[in-house]
């Protein structure tokens, strides 16, 4: 896997570095954000272990442009201890996952092991239909009554798992696990940001929303036309 870490401070990317090519990793660091923002989209990386305190461009302006250049490569954001706010702003702005200062090296390592795995279970099917909602699983790629919709890797987990079975409710719990394979204190307020940023995506300009909330239970994705049936039951 190909990664690209940028962190200013230079011994902390060096370890970094190392580590990631200890475990066959193709990984380079850059030290400010401009200067990583020019790495990722001259030779875009599979993953992105990105500081948020850096220099001169700072990490959630480098998220915010690799996101709007539709960058599909899996976004780390670290951030100091207790900076909760700064959490849910990368989550938002959208990073895959967030790792708080100071951390092990096995927890980084561990981190982005999972990020390079895919989170939901294999399917028979290459395409996923609910509705006017197609997922072409192989090429990852999502579109809505003909509409093409980019997604962050992360996003698009989170919606393979919803439309693999319409109609189940799934907890926050079970979708930390399925997708984040862990639980930390964050983990609840991870899951909403993540289904506001696709409900944000998947229902605008449409009159129908498909993910739906069950209060105190979980998510749910169903076609218009199974509400619609329910309603008139």
């Amino acid at each position: 896997m190909r990664v690209l870490v940028i962190e200013d401070d230079r011994q902390l990317a060096r370890q970094v570095t190392r580590e990631l090519q200890r475990a066959e990793h193709d990984a380079i660091a850059r030290n400010d954000g401009a200067e990583g923002l020019q790495a990722a989209l001259e030779h875009p990386p599979d993953l992105i272990v990105l500081d948020i305190n850096l220099p001169g461009l700072d990490g959630f302006s480098v998220l915010q442009r690799l996101r709007a250049d539709h960058s599909t490569a899996r976004i780390l954001i670290m951030t100091a201890r207790g900076e909760v706010n700064d959490r849910v702003k990368g989550l938002k702005a959208g990073a895959d996952d967030y790792l708080p200062k100071p951390f092990s090296m096995n927890e980084l390592m561990a981190r982005i092991e999972a990020l390079g795995r895919r989170a939901a279970t294999p399917t028979a099917t290459d395409l996923l239909i609910v509705g006017d909602l197609q997922m072409d699983v192989q090429h990852r790629r999502v579109s809505r009554a003909g509409k093409v919709i980019a997604l962050s890797p992360r996003e698009f987990d989170v919606l393979q798992v919803l439309m693999q079975e319409p109609g189940r409710v799934f907890s926050r719990t079970e979708l930390c696990e399925r997708i984040w394979q862990r639980q930390h204190e964050y983990d609840t307020r991870t899951v909403e940001i993540f289904i506001t940023r696709l409900r944000k995506k998947l229902d605008s300009g449409f009159d129908t929303p498909l993910i739906h909330t069950l209060r105190y239970v979980g998510y749910t994705i169903r076609p218009p036309v199974e509400l619609g049936a329910k309603q008139g039951a």
